[in-house]
Order: structure tokens, then C-alpha cells, then sequence
């Protein structure tokens, strides 16, 4: 019986119109995904981390070097998460298996079963983040990495990551962070105002999007932006599947990573970095050494909270979508439509390409 036949929202296949097939997509394993941040897994500690319903151990030896193995152990198919680690190696609470880098598992006594090895993945560690290849081993070394050089080198740009887990899929969070015809929801820090779209072009797996709107005025926020030197009434922002980026002047910049964990929960990061901010009521900028302890003070105080509107505002339409998800589908912008479109191509081709390998290319 389909899902849409027991009241639930459909499946991918079932989905009759675009937005019930967003929401049911998942997205495509063969990229870099950031898992977690780095400061949270010190040396010798081991969590879970999931992508798209697959648990998988990340685990950092007392060398510092991390490794992700798949979420069981292959003696009695206990989370390996509920081990411990122990030098470099991850092992299992049962029995004792032990699991290093290659997957292979080693009992006790030191006897190994390569027969038995898990699937391993690549493991890279950028900007402050933990990145996971979900998918094909062999594709990792040529799909590329985001590029952010701001947050590179010794001049880098000032950046606190910021991340949650919210209850949405991670097509809401898509549109969330990319419409911006939702100003009302913010109006009390006012990020952005009065915003007209300028651009939405979708190139091959990229939607380009732009604003014409007034960015930065809140009435606290707007004190450390320099408006005389910077011109922050236009914002470029690109659906670069599977990430989301935004500039204002080559000043005022962020990206997000999110991390699809099932049809209704994403893990978000989110990377906000600006070149200079200035002191409130000076027309003086904060020295470099200052930005990153000062970023830690409006992640806390406005950007969280800030965050956490768009947090409510997306549960709250996940809960809605479940409950109406056959509901006649009203949308005005048209750069959803367009996220949207990406995200379930990305997702057929995902599928097809499954269904291509299990039939052996034929």
C-alpha cells in the first residue's frame, strides 16, 4: 500500500506534483558533506553521524586523525558507536572487535577478518568543519570541495560556524535561506527589507539568484555594518547543489551545508564571515584580532536567535506539509521552483544511476 494511500505524504516515485517530490528527495551521496563541527570530536571519541537514514561512525584517534566506518560492528551488529575508542582504533562494547581506517575487524586476540571489512569512507577536515564522502570512494578525489578563500591563509576572513538539526526536510531549509520574500518573519533584527528579485537563472546544477534589497539594518546589527563604505542593497546567492552561498559586495558573505538525515530532519551549518565590521558609532573598523570573539558574541546574542525563527518557521512547515501535503500548492518565487527543480533532477539521476549499477550497465 503507498504511503499517500495511508494518509502520509508520498514517496519520490509516487509524487504527483514538484513541491511532493522535493519532499521526498534525498540528495545525491557523490559529494562532500560537512558532518560535524571539529572542536566538538576531540582525540580518542567517537560519535554518529547519519546522511539520508545511513548511520555511520566518526571517530578521531588519539593521534587526531579521523576516520568513518559504517555504524556496526560485524560480529552482532551493534552501533560501534556505543564502543569506545582506543589509540587509533575504534572498538566494538561487546566483544571487543577492534576497527581501524580499513574497516577490517580484529577480535581480541588479534586475529582479523578481512572477509568481513565494513564499508569505510573518506574523511576530510576544512574551515573548521568535518567532511564525509557518502558516496562511491572513487569519485571522491574528483568531486571537488567548496572553495572559500576568505576563510584560508593567514589574512582570513573572521567565521564562527554555527550549526543545529532541524525537523524540516532539507528542501525547506533550501527555500528558507534563498526566499527572501519571508522579511515579516524577521522584522524584529531585520537582516534584510523590502526585497526584489533581480535574478534567477538555473545553470546546469546551480540556480543563480539575486535581490535588490536593503541587508543589514537592524537596529543593533546594522550599527557594526558600514553602509557609507559598503553597498549592501544587493545580494547575490546561488543554490550550488548541494550547498547554498550568499553575497552582499564581496563583504558580507555565508555559506550552508546541510546534511539530510531523513525526509523530515537536516543537520545545518551555517559559515558567516564578513571582511570588516566596524564599531558602533565610530567610523573606526574592529581590529582583525577581535572579529572572531566578537562573531562568537552575535552568534549568540543575534544570529542564533535569528536562526531560530527560520527553525520555527520551517518545523512548523514540515508539520504542515504532513498533514497537508496534497493542499493546492501556492508559490509566488519562482527561484523555489527553481532550487526545487535542481533538487529532484539531482535526485532521478541519483536513482537511475542505482537502478543502472544494480543491472550491471545494461
Amino acid at each position: 500500500m503507498s504511503m499517500a494511500a495511508l494518509g502520509a505524504p508520498p514517496g519520490f516515485e509516487e509524487a504527483g506534483s514538484l513541491r511532493q517530490r522535493a519532499r521526498a528527495a534525498g540528495m545525491d551521496p557523490d559529494y562532500w558533506y560537512a558532518v560535524e563541527e571539529v572542536s566538538r570530536v576531540k582525540p580518542g571519541t567517537v560519535v554518529e553521524v547519519v546522511f539520508w537514514k545511513r548511520s555511520i561512525a566518526l571517530f578521531r584517534g588519539i593521534d587526531g586523525s579521523f576516520h568513518a566506518i559504517e555504524n556496526r560492528c560485524a560480529h552482532r551488529q551493534l552501533k560501534l558507536t556505543l564502543g569506545d575508542v582506543q589509540g587509533c582504533r575504534l572498538v566494538c562494547a561487546y566483544h571487543g572487535w577492534q576497527y581501524d581506517e580499513s574497516g577490517i575487524p580484529y577480535d581480541e586476540t588479534g586475529k582479523g577478518f578481512p572477509k568481513l571489512a565494513l564499508p569505510t569512507y573518506p574523511v576530510k577536515v576544512r574551515y573548521g568543519l568535518i567532511w564525509l564522502f557518502p558516496g562511491r570512494p572513487e569519485e571522491a578525489q574528483s568531486r571537488e570541495m567548496p572553495e572559500i578563500p576568505e576563510l584560508e591563509g593567514s589574512a582570513r576572513w573572521a567565521c564562527v560556524p554555527l550549526s543545529f538539526v532541524w525537523s524540516a526536510h532539507h528542501s525547506m531549509v533550501i527555500d528558507n535561506v534563498s526566499d527572501f520574500t519571508h522579511a515579516h518573519l524577521h522584522r524584529r533584527y531585520r537582516p534584510f527589507e523590502d526585497a526584489t528579485l533581480t535574478r534567477c537563472e538555473t545553470i546546469g546544477d546551480n540556480v543563480h539568484v539575486g535581490y535588490d534589497t536593503r541587508v543589514g539594518r537592524g537596529r543593533i546589527s546594522g550599527l557594526f555594518v558600514d553602509h557609507r563604505r559598503l553597498n549592501t542593497n544587493h545580494m547575490e546567492l546561488c543554490f550550488q547543489y548541494p550547498y547554498q552561498w550568499s553575497n552582499t559586495d564581496d563583504a558580507i558573505k555565508h555559506w550552508l551545508f546541510v546534511l539530510p538525515i531523513d525526509e523530515r530532519t537536516t543537520r545545518v551549518f551555517f559559515l558567516f564571515y564578513f571582511r570588516s565590521l566596524k564599531v558602533p558609532l565610530l567610523p573606526v573598523r574592529i581590529p582583525r584580532f577581535a572579529m572572531n570573539s566578537i562573531l562568537k558574541i552575535a552568534n549568540r546574542v543575534l544570529i542564533g536567535p535569528l536562526l531560530a525563527q527560520d527553525k520555527t518557521a520551517v518545523e512548523a512547515e514540515q508539520q504542515g506539509y504532513e498533514k497537508h501535503w496534497n493542499a493546492r500548492s501556492v508559490e509566488f518565487n519562482p527561484a523555489v521552483k527553481a532550487f526545487q527543480s535542481v533538487t529532484v533532477r539531482k535526485w532521478r539521476e541519483y536513482l537511475a544511476r542505482g537502478a543502472e549499477d544494480r543491472n550491471g550497465g545494461a
